[in-house]
């Protein structure tokens, strides 16, 4: 059993806008109440429960768009979570129950990538980035692979980043990727892609995962443990980031949260804050309210921060569309190392 359960309650909000781009390539889920899709999450947790996702596509919808119809399948039914795993997040094995939660996402993730392939009409150089957030009574759960973003807020405006954005301008991807055989160009994994992690995008790895694509689906897994301190969670694509700071965002939903409560609203303004910043990109939000109530004392006036350092805006690929010549000599690149 789920104990200890801390969350007064889970309400969310979202929206999205395609931007400046001719179609909108990103999906996402909402499910406030997880006991009410999944039978064995009533039965095992009768505390607040949760899940949230953000699919980020690219080379168009249709990986964003599989993923979030099957979702349901792909991340608890083909895993087959068991009673057993339930009942170590009861709190006396925490360590087994961290590991056997890497081990969950990570299979889900695996499973969701082959998935795509195996689909048979998404086009080989279409993808998604994917994070999906998951609250089994105290414990919040963030899975991620690509540059999407989760950000927990506290009170007095203390915030979190809890996930790291997988680009090739990070030392640690771009290690990975050169140890399996890639290379980064221009900022780009093997000089076309804008991510070094996804879904999809099976013309940058290797078949049937015979060995380290330079290209993988692997998420980072991260478990937190909530308090009543804990205020809301943010989750926003790339087309929110690259224009306003972690600073900027929550300030926003605090502010918005003190007016009116409205998650939804919330998620609005910042996706019209992008807008307003000139966003190159699609525009998604999803803002999770953790409490029921939004006393005064906890939201002190809200003065624009100043931009962290901000990174120019960029295209997921290097160029709109890939050439089957450009496709082949990828291919022949990753089956020569």
């Amino acid at each position: 059993m789920c104990h200890s359960n801390v969350v007064q309650s889970l309400s969310s909000g979202s929206h999205s806008d395609i931007g400046p781009r001719s179609r909108n390539e990103d999906s996402h889920i909402q499910i406030d109440d997880l006991s009410t899709t999944l039978d064995f999450i009533k039965q095992s947790c009768p505390h607040k429960s949760g899940f949230y996702a953000l699919f980020d596509g690219h080379g168009g919808s249709e990986a964003s768009s599989y993923l979030k119809e099957n979702a349901m399948k792909l991340f608890f039914q083909d895993i087959k979570i068991s009673q057993e795993f339930l009942n170590l997040g009861d709190g006396n094995n925490d360590d087994s129950f961290s590991q056997e939660l890497k081990k969950f996402h990570a299979e889900a993730f695996r499973l969701a990538d082959q998935a795509i392939a195996d689909e048979g009409t998404i086009d080989e150089a279409c993808g998604t980035t994917a994070l999906t957030a998951m609250f089994l009574g105290k414990r919040l759960m963030i899975a991620n692979a690509g540059d999407s973003r989760a950000i927990l807020c506290s009170r007095g405006g203390v915030f979190t980043q809890l996930t790291e954005d997988h680009r090739p301008d990070s030392n640690k991807e771009k290690k990975r990727v050169e140890e399996s055989g890639g290379f980064i160009e221009d900022g780009y994994l093997n000089g076309e892609l804008g991510v070094t992690r996804a879904l999809g995008d099976w013309f940058l790895k290797y078949p049937n995962g015979e060995k380290s694509s330079p290209l993988i689906s692997e998420p980072d897994v991260f478990e937190f443990m909530l308090s009543d301190d804990d205020e809301f969670l943010i989750i926003a694509c790339d087309g929110l980031w690259d224009v306003l700071s972690n600073q900027e965002a929550v300030n926003i939903v605090r502010k918005e949260m003190k007016m009116h409560g409205d998650p939804r609203r919330c998620a609005q303004e910042l996706v019209y804050q992008a807008m307003r910043r000139d966003s190159a990109d699609n525009v998604t939000v999803i803002v999770v309210s953790l409490t029921s109530s939004y006393d005064q004392d906890h939201h002190v006036p809200v003065e624009d921060a100043p931009a962290e350092e901000s990174v120019p805006q960029r295209p997921r690929f290097k160029f709109s569309a890939l050439s089957e010549e450009a496709r082949s000599k990828l291919r022949c690149l990753l089956e020569a190392n």
